[in-house]
C-alpha cells in the first residue's frame, strides 16, 4: 500500500486490509501530514519510509522488491485514498487460483459509468485503454486502476524508467511484452470527494503519460511487433507458416493475395529499416493479414539484397532513359552509388510495383485454385 498524505482515509483502509490478511507492506512516500503518527499504531505491519516524496511508481517498486525479499511470489497493490474496497482482495486471490497459467497480472476493473466517478477519470481511463491496446494488442476495460495483482519474480526482472503515476502504465505494457498475461477482474469503487485526496497533477502528469505512450508506441511498432512476428514465424517454421497462416487463414484468396502484394511491394522499396513497421501499419489500416504481409515484406533479405539493388538500377535506367546509369553489366567497372541514387530510387519503386503485382496475381491464381480443389 503506497501512501502519501492520505490521513483521512489511511486508517480505514489499513483496518480493512488487516481483516483480510496480515501480510501488508506500507510504503510511506514522504508524507507530511499525520500519516507517520497513524502508522505508529501498526507496529505489526511491514513499513518502508521514504524521507522525501518521490512518486507512486518509486513507492511501488520499493514495495515489490521488499515483498520478493520476504519470499512472496505475488503482490496485490491497493490505494490508500479509500476508493477501493479491501474485501475485493479475495476477488484477485480467487481469480489467481482459478487460472492455470500463474504468470498473470490482474487489474481491477471499476464501473466507470456510475455517477460518483469524475468525468476526468473516465476520460483518462478511456485514453489509457486505447493506447494500451495500440501498444500491446490487448483490449482491457480499465488500465488505470491501482488495485492490482502483480507476479513479482517476472516484474522485478524488468527494467523500468518511470517513478510517478505513469509507472502503472509502463509496468503493464512491459509485462505484456515479456509474456505476462494481463487481465481485468471486476471490483467495486467509491469516489467520496469529501475525504478523498488526489495527488494527480493534470498538466504535468498527463504530459508525462503522453510522452511515455509516445515512446511505448514507437518501441512497440519498431521492435516488439516485428520481433513477435519473427519469433512466431521461426517457431512455426516456413512449411507450418504457409500451411497455417497462409493456406488455413479464413481470409479469401483475394484478401491473402492483397496481403502478399502489400508485403512484397513494401519489401522492395528503398525504405530500408522501415519495411516492417510500414507493413504492419498499412496491413492494420487496410485490414489485411499482418502475419502474411510482414512475412513477404522480408523479401529483401541479405542474400537477395544485391540482386534487388541491381535490378532497381536497371529498371531505373530504363524508366529515366539514362544511358550513363550503371547497369548490371557495368558494375564490375566501378560503382558510384551517389551518382546513381536517383536512378536507384526510381527503379526500386518500379521494381516494387512490378514485384507486388506479380506476387499478388500469381498468389491469387494459386490460392484460388487451391480453394476450388478444397471445395470440390
Amino acid at each position: 500500500m503506497p501512501t502519501y498524505n492520505n490521513e483521512r482515509t489511511l486508517k480505514r483502509v489499513i483496518d480493512g486490509v488487516l481483516k483480510i490478511t496480515e501480510d501488508l507492506i506500507i510504503v510511506n512516500d514522504g508524507s507530511t501530514d499525520a500519516t507517520s503518527e497513524i502508522l505508529k499504531n501498526y507496529p505489526q505491519v511491514e513499513q518502508i519510509l521514504v524521507q522525501k516524496n518521490k512518486g507512486k511508481g518509486n513507492a511501488l517498486r520499493l514495495g515489490f522488491k521488499k515483498a520478493e525479499e520476504l519470499g512472496y511470489d505475488f503482490a496485490i497493490t491497493i490505494d490508500s485514498d479509500g476508493q477501493h474496497f479491501p474485501e475485493d482482495i479475495l476477488v484477485f486471490v480467487d481469480k489467481l487460483e482459478s487460472e492455470e497459467n500463474k504468470n498473470l497480472l490482474l487489474i481491477g476493473a471499476r464501473n466507470m459509468n456510475q455517477e460518483s466517478v469524475p468525468g476526468g477519470s473516465n476520460f483518462g481511463n478511456k485514453f489509457s485503454n486505447f493506447w494500451y491496446r495500440v501498444e500491446t494488442g490487448i483490449k482491457l476495460t480499465d488500465t488505470q486502476s491501482g488495485f492490482r495483482l502483480y507476479p513479482l519474480k517476472t516484474l522485478n526482472k524488468i527494467k523500468f524508467y518511470t517513478n510517478k503515476f505513469e509507472f502503472e502504465i509502463e509496468n503493464i505494457v512491459k509485462a505484456s511484452w515479456h509474456g505476462v498475461i494481463v487481465k481485468n477482474v471486476p471490483i467495486k469503487v467509491l469516489y467520496d470527494e469529501t475525504e478523498r485526496v488526489s495527488h494527480f497533477r493534470p498538466f504535468k502528469d498527463f504530459a508525462r503519460i503522453s510522452l511515455l505512450n509516445t515512446w511505448l508506441v514507437l518501441v512497440a511498432f519498431f521492435y516488439i511487433k516485428p520481433r513477435d512476428l519473427i519469433r512466431k514465424t521461426r517457431k512455426k517454421g516456413l512449411r507450418r507458416f504457409i500451411k497455417e497462416d497462409l493456406l488455413a487463414s479464413n481470409d479469401s484468396p483475394l484478401k491473402k493475395s492483397q496481403a502478399i502484394a502489400l508485403g512484397t511491394f513494401l519489401g522492395l522499396t528503398p525504405l530500408w529499416g522501415f519495411h516492417g513497421i510500414l507493413t504492419l501499419t498499412l496491413a492494420h489500416v487496410l485490414k489485411l493479414n499482418k502475419a502474411i504481409s510482414f512475412a513477404f515484406s522480408n523479401i529483401s533479405i541479405p542474400p537477395i539484397t544485391p540482386f534487388i539493388i541491381l535490378l532497381s538500377l536497371e529498371i531505373g535506367a530504363l524508366i529515366l532513359g539514362d544511358e550513363n546509369s550503371f547497369t548490371i553489366l557495368e558494375i564490375k567497372e566501378g560503382f558510384k552509388f551517389k551518382q546513381s541514387l536517383v536512378t536507384y530510387i526510381v527503379g526500386s519503386f518500379g521494381l516494387a510495383i512490378i514485384g507486388g503485382l506479380i506476387f499478388g496475381l500469381v498468389s491469387y491464381l494459386l490460392l484460388s485454385l487451391k480453394s476450388r480443389k478444397k471445395t470440390a
